[in-house]
C-alpha cells in the first residue's frame, strides 16, 4: 500500500514515522514545499535571537532519519487532487498515485488587503526565509513595526527586543491575545509589555504603508497616527493551506473537515494538524486548533488509521501557552466560558498572577492562567478528562488557586 503525507511539518513527520512502525512493509512518501529540512516554525524566534542556528530548529538531527526508516521524501507543492483516481498533482508538473492520504499542509500567514503590504520592507515571520530576511533588517536601533499581537506576534516580540530593536506593536482588538486571554489576562499582558519597553497600541489597524520620506516606510495607523519605520512584520493570523482541494469532494469550512478518526468526507483520505478542524472535546462543534502539541495527536491518530488501526481522538482541547517576554501565560479549553456556566476570576498584578476558571456544571471546562508555571498542567488534566468536581467546584468558586488540591482529591475518589 502507498501513502502520501502531504505536509512534512510537525503533524506529517509524526505520521509518516507513526505510519512506519504501523504498517513496516507499506510504501511512505513525505511531501514538503520548502528547501529545507523538515523543520520547526516555533523555534524561528530562537533563530532570531541567536540562540540556535538554522540546524537548530530542524525537527530531526540526522541527516538520513528518514531514509533508514524506509520514508521518501519529495519537494513539490500540491496544486490539484483528483479523489477518485487518487492522483495528486504539483507545481512541477508530475503526478503522484496513492492509496492512502494525509493532507497535513499546514497554515499560512495572513497578509491584510492593506495599501503597501507588498512593498519589500513588509515581512511575515513564519518561514526560514523569512527569518533570514528579518535578520538582515532588524539590526540594532532599527525601528520595527509589528502588525498583531496575537500568538504569533507575541512570541516573537521578545526575539526582536533582544535584537536591539525600536518595537511598536499594534493591536485591532482592545487588548493582546485577543483570541486565547480574558480582557483581564491580556490587558495585565499589554502592562508588562510595555514595562519591557514595547510600545503597543491596541484598538488601531493599518490603513495603509507607503515608501516614506525619512525612512523606507510610513504607516498610517486607524487612529490618524502616522509611524515611521524600517521594517513592518505582519503577524495577522495564519489560514490552512487548502486551497488546493477547491473543487473536490473533500468538505472543507475554516479548514479540511475531519471526524474523530482524521478522515475527511472522502474515504481513505485524512487530515492532521494546522489544516484539519475537528471536533471540540465540549461541545463538538469543529474547530481549528493550530498548536504543535495538538498537529502531534491528531497525526499519530490519523497514520494509525491509515495503516489500518482504529484509533480515535477523543475531541481536540484549545491548549494556549505563551512565553510574552517573561510572563508566563495559557488557556485551556472553553476558557471565555460557557452559556449557563460558572467562573471566578482573580488577579494580583503586583505578583504578575491571574487566574480563571469556567465550569459547565460540576466540570472545569475552561481556564486562563498568567505566572502559575508549576503544575499548570492540572489544569488541563482536569478539563481534559471532564473531571465532576463535586464538592470542590464551590471551593474553588471561592479560592481558585487550590486547584491543585481538587485534582488530588478527585483523584482519590473521582466524583
Amino acid at each position: 500500500m502507498k501513502h502520501i503525507i502531504l505536509g512534512n511539518g510537525p503533524a506529517g513527520v509524526v505520521a509518516a514515522e507513526t505510519l512506519r512502525k504501523a504498517a513496516p512493509d507499506d510504501e511512505i512518501l513525505l511531501i514538503g514545499n520548502e528547501a529545507e529540512p523538515p523543520y520547526s516554525r516555533m523555534a524561528i524566534p530562537y533563530l532570531l535571537e541567536g540562540n540556535i542556528d538554522e540546524a537548530g530548529t530542524y525537527l530531526r538531527k540526522s541527516g538520513d532519519h528518514f531514509e533508514k526508516m524506509g520514508i521518501r521524501q519529495h519537494r513539490g507543492r500540491a496544486v490539484a487532487l483528483n479523489t477518485e483516481k487518487r492522483t495528486l498533482l504539483f507545481d512541477d508538473g508530475h503526478f503522484e498515485n496513492f492509496d492512502r492520504l494525509l493532507i497535513a499542509t499546514g497554515s499560512h500567514p495572513v497578509r491584510p488587503p492593506i495599501p503597501g503590504i507588498d512593498l519589500p520592507e513588509v515581512q511575515t515571520c513564519w518561514t526560514l526565509a523569512d527569518a533570514r530576511a528579518i535578520a538582515q533588517m532588524a539590526k540594532p536601533g532599527s525601528r520595527v513595526l509589528q502588525l498583531g499581537a496575537g500568538f504569533i506576534g507575541c512570541i516573537i516580540m521578545e526575539a526582536l527586543v533582544n535584537r536591539g530593536v525600536s518595537l511598536t506593536v499594534v493591536e485591532m482588538g482592545d487588548r493582546m491575545v485577543p483570541r486565547m486571554m480574558t480582557p483581564e489576562a491580556g490587558s495585565m499582558i499589554k502592562r508588562w509589555v510595555e514595562r519591557q519597553g514595547v510600545k503597543v497600541v491596541t484598538k488601531a489597524g493599518v490603513e495603509f504603508i507607503e515608501k516614506g520620506k525619512n525612512s523606507p516606510l510610513t504607516v498610517a495607523l486607524s487612529t490618524g497616527e502616522h509611524i515611521d519605520c524600517d521594517l513592518l512584520i505582519v503577524a495577522a493570523g495564519v489560514a490552512p493551506n487548502a486551497a488546493f482541494l477547491e473543487g473536490t469532494s473533500i468538505h472543507v469550512a475554516k479548514g479540511v473537515l475531519v471526524d474523530d478518526s482524521m478522515q475527511t468526507s472522502v474515504p481513505g483520505i485524512y487530515a492532521a494538524g494546522d489544516v484539519a478542524e475537528a471536533p471540540d472535546l465540549f461541545s463538538g462543534r469543529h474547530l481549528v486548533a493550530a498548536i504543535q502539541p495538538n498537529a502531534a495527536d491528531q497525526a499519530r491518530i490519523a497514520a494509525l488509521n491509515m495503516a489500518g488501526q482504529a484509533a480515535r481522538m477523543k475531541g481536540v482541547l484549545a491548549i494556549n501557552v505563551l512565553d510574552s517576554m517573561g510572563m508566563i501565560s495559557s488557556s485551556f479549553g472553553e476558557w471565555q466560558g460557557v452559556a449557563g456556566g460558572d467562573g471566578v476570576e482573580q488577579a494580583d498584578e503586583s505578583r504578575g498572577r491571574y487566574l480563571s476558571l469556567q465550569f459547565q456544571e460540576d466540570v472545569l471546562v475552561g481556564a486562563t492562567a498568567i505566572g502559575w508555571t508549576e503544575h499548570i498542567g492540572v489544569l488541563r488534566g482536569l478539563i481534559q478528562a471532564k473531571t465532576r468536581l463535586g464538592a470542590w467546584k464551590d471551593k474553588l468558586l471561592a479560592a481558585p488557586t487550590r486547584f491543585v488540591e481538587a485534582y488530588v482529591a478527585c483523584q482519590r475518589s473521582p466524583g
